[in-house]
């Protein structure tokens, strides 16, 4: 379902068949194809998104040329060609009911019974045919072509328009023809009059209306006295001009008056307004005591206006004044108190062919020149009919929708990306529709232009879509290292974002838990510990920074903003991370590994390695700060790293302070001085060492040819007596049960730091790594 654009506020849906918003640049012929194959990926789809079919079938296989409802409503009766035939929808269960093919096109139809079981059709071959709920019934011929027809209900006649002055009568009470009507024309001989092209019966009083064909009258009958009661005139003067072609030179003398004609004909219910339409395109309201019109209509295409009628009920605004008007292009409706307005204005997607309004409701029907029907509910015209009642929720539950418009099939381009294309020779010109600072364009030519001007566009669009799709796969991998949602550029920026709000977290834990610890000496409990980390988490979630902030979140999706880390003004406002890439480029161009992109397990290797070194970097700093604002700050760690570097001490080395790093020479007693260029093994092996008692003694002599003889005395018997009283003193303290177990004994006092009581938080530092070829250090 599509709301057709329009300037008014009044909503004009499609509920069949394709609007113009809609509708395909292919032809129906084609389009019915690809329906019917349905295979490959130029199949079209039956069901479009966003539009419904309301009656099923409601088509013809080459198009559609009358189409009518039933006095009860239950039934719709359409007739169409290629091949000629009639079809009967039921709208109670909107779906076709039958079709029945004829031998030659139908003209014009009219429905004799209150429901669809008799029908009288007007034949192309001058022939008339009847049809009831068996099938065909009855055919018989016309001496001239019919042009329209009409059923006179209290006389049973049957009256059919055709080429000529004659109005044929056929009764089907008895069965025959009866006299026709002559028409008298202009002179009172008939002349003048090409044919009859409209007939309207009133259904106040019965008078019959026939619009005349070259001469621009119309011929009003009694059908008591079979005479004529009236002749109403068309204004030439206010027509002709401005429908009449300007008169070409030599050829046209002047004397010749362009015909005009009436091409349709509507009475209103009350019997005193009737509309007509001409062949120039105007639709003019006649009171039928006045021979001058009341309002005057222009389509505004200057073609013959196809169909005429009044809306009768259920308008719901505007009052019962409205008017229909139809000419081959659109559909205008109108009232007939202001004609220069539009209460709403329609243009289909095909030639229209005939307009049937459903009586006291808001549905359109049309048969035009597509494969498709077309059925138009415009709700401010009036209800839904009851039997699709479902229609005003529908177009309610769409008034928050988006809808189509005219410029969908159009691309918006700059002035400087349309020279780019080589098409500013375009302006001015109809291929481009100004608007605001650019221009809309076919999108079809956009393509185009684009291709020629860069052939390679569709390689670098496949390219980068494969690099997108495999940036997505790879994060994706098991062992990929996980990124922050939402974060696509600056994702280095974001993970110092969340160490430095770790850090900060973590530094006032520490403030509290001193804090706390002052107050009272004694240990917390677990669950206070975990209330207090509950309210840490509570307020850390509360403190905005770069990543939770609306203002930034540009900065971290958008890749405009991707930082340059190889730029210089990087290299200044970090000139610890310039080194660090840059001492990992030289490092990389030294082992040849350049060139050989990085493994998933290499990266997160790399990365856990970067975060833990941080991490303890981060985390001896604020063990070693005071609460002091300096601390911390990024001058003082800098100035310390330089230091550090400078003088060529491993920062790895200060770590654990219980290692005692000592020169790899042997240390002399007092008994004798040492030989500064004696080895280990010759300062050990001297005489002056002796083992002391209580201990274990190790002797290394050299032998002859140079090596070294090593061995290993284990300590004899100590003190039995200090020995004898530990044991009988931890006895006492010890009970002994069942199965080899024991309670109490010595307790020592152990003293733990903070770490330990609390655990790790972050890597151990100086052992082997599963995947690296490293030693701890003893």
């Amino acid at each position: 379902m599509v709301a057709l654009p329009d300037p008014s506020s009044v909503k004009v849906y499609t509920v069949n068949g394709a609007s113009s918003s809609t509708s395909s640049s292919l032809p129906d012929w084609l389009t019915r194809k690809r329906q019917a194959k349905g295979k490959g990926k130029r199949a079209v789809k039956e069901q479009v998104e966003g539009t419904i079919e309301l009656i099923q079938h409601f088509e013809f296989p080459e198009a559609s040329n009358r189409v009518k409802t039933t006095r009860d409503g239950h039934n719709a009766i359409a007739t169409g060609t290629y091949k000629p035939h009639m079809k009967v929808w039921d709208l109670d269960e909107l779906a076709l009911k039958f079709e029945r093919h004829s031998d030659v096109e139908n003209v014009d139809f009219v429905i004799l019974s209150d429901d669809w079981t008799k029908t009288l059709h007007l034949q192309a071959d001058r022939s008339i045919e009847l049809h009831t709920q068996s099938g065909f019934h009855y055919r018989t011929r016309i001496p001239k072509f019919g042009r329209a027809v009409q059923y006179h209900f209290p006389s049973c006649d049957a009256i059919i328009g055709a080429a000529g002055n004659e109005v044929y009568r056929l009764n089907l009470d008895q069965g025959r023809f009866l006299n026709p009507l002559v028409l008298q024309g202009t002179d009172g001989n008939g002349g003048g009059i090409e044919g009859v092209n409209a007939i309207d019966i009133n259904p106040a009083h019965q008078l019959f209306g026939f619009g005349i064909d070259g001469n621009g009258t119309i011929e009003f009958w009694d059908p008591r006295s079979r005479s004529r009661v009236g002749l109403l005139h068309l204004p030439h003067n206010r027509l002709i001009p401005t429908y009449a072609a300007p008169a070409l030179p030599i050829i046209d003398d002047g004397s010749s008056v362009p015909a005009l004609s009436v091409t349709s004909i509507s009475s209103r219910s009350d019997g005193l307004s009737y509309a007509v339409g001409t062949s120039t395109g105007h639709t003019l309201l006649y009171d039928i005591r006045s021979s001058r019109p009341f309002a005057l209509k222009d389509q505004g295409y200057g073609l013959p206006v196809r169909n005429v009628s009044w809306v009768e009920g259920g308008s719901r605004m505007a009052g019962d004044g409205l008017v229909v008007s139809a000419d081959k292009k659109v559909i205008k409706i109108w009232d007939r108190n202001e004609p220069t307005s539009n209460f709403a204005s329609i243009t289909p997607a095909t030639d229209i062919n005939d307009v049937h309004h459903i009586p006291g409701s808001g549905l359109l029907m049309l048969a035009n020149e597509g494969i498709k029907m077309t059925t138009y509910y415009i709700p401010q015209l009036g209800p839904a009919p009851r039997w699709c009642s479902f229609l005003e929720n529908i177009t309610e539950e769409l008034e928050d929708q988006t809808t189509r418009t005219v410029y969908e099939d159009y691309k918006f381009v700059e002035k400087s990306e349309l020279e780019s294309l080589g098409l500013s020779h375009l302006i001015g010109t109809a291929a481009l529709k100004p608007y605001m600072h650019g221009y809309f364009l076919s999108l079809k030519l956009y393509d185009a232009a684009r291709v020629i001007a860069n052939p390679f566009a569709y390689a670098e669009h496949r390219e980068r879509m494969v690099k997108e799709k495999m940036e997505k796969m790879a994060e994706t991998r098991i062992r990929a290292p996980k990124n922050q949602p939402g974060v696509k550029v600056n994702k280095q920026l974001a993970e110092r974002v969340l160490r430095e709000e770790e850090r900060n977290r973590r530094k006032e834990e520490r403030k509290k838990k001193r804090k706390e610890a002052e107050e009272d000496e004694e240990a917390m409990d677990v669950d206070e510990e975990g209330e207090v980390e509950g309210d840490g988490d509570g307020e850390d979630a509360e403190r905005p920074n770069l990543l939770n902030d609306p203002r930034f979140k540009s900065l971290f999706e958008d890749p405009e903003y991707q930082v340059d880390e190889n730029s210089r003004e990087f290299a200044l406002a970090n000139p610890v991370m310039a080194m660090r890439k840059r001492a990992e480029t030289e490092k990389a161009e030294k082992t040849g590994r350049s060139g050989r992109t990085k493994t998933a397990v290499e990266e997160e290797e790399e990365e856990s390695d970067k975060r833990s070194s941080d991490s303890g970097d981060e985390s001896a700093e604020d063990e070693d700060s005071d609460d002091s604002d300096n601390d911390g700050s990024k001058e003082s760690r800098h100035a310390e790293q330089a230091l550090r570097m400078a003088s060529g001490i491993d920062r790895r080395d200060q770590r654990n302070p219980q290692v005692r790093m000592v020169p790899m020479r042997a240390q002399a007693d007092g008994r004798r001085a040492p030989d500064k260029d004696a080895s280990f093994g010759q300062r050990r092996s001297s005489k002056g060492v002796s083992p002391k008692a209580g201990r274990d003694s190790m002797y290394m002599n050299r032998v002859a040819d140079g090596g070294l003889e090593m061995s290993w005395v284990p300590s004899g018997a100590s003190d039995a007596k200090e020995r004898a009283e530990r044991k009988k003193a931890a006895a006492k303290k010890k009970d002994t049960f069942g199965h080899g177990m024991e309670r109490g004994g010595e307790e020592r006092e152990v003293r733990m730091t903070e770490s330990e009581r609390s655990g790790r938080t972050h890597r151990r530092q100086g052992m082997r790594s599963g995947s690296k070829n490293t030693f701890r250090r003893m």
